[in-house]
């Protein structure tokens, strides 16, 4: 039950980024200009503005949220691996 709600959870931030980053490209504006780029960056923003103070932007592109995405597999798969085929 827990294991299915933090793979959830996890998914669900990862579809989070990957809206984000859709949407930086339809409107680049950095702030939030209505509910739901509101919604995205609040979602994403804990994630990513941490990442963005270590990981160093090459040239004009932000990989942040392919480390960000990166990092959610990484960590989802690793809670699949402690849990094993039994869960939580």
């Amino acid at each position: 039950m827990i294991l299915n709600a933090v793979n959830t959870l996890i998914s669900l931030l990862q579809v989070a980024v990957l809206l984000r980053v859709l949407y930086s490209w339809v409107d680049p504006s950095p702030y939030p200009t209505n509910e739901v780029k509101r919604i995205l960056w609040a979602v994403t923003d804990p994630l990513l503005e941490p990442l963005r103070r270590v990981v160093p932007p090459l040239g004009m592109l932000d990989i942040t949220p392919l480390v960000a995405l990166v990092l959610l597999q990484v960590v989802q798969r690793v809670i699949l691996q402690v849990a094993g085929p039994t869960g939580w």
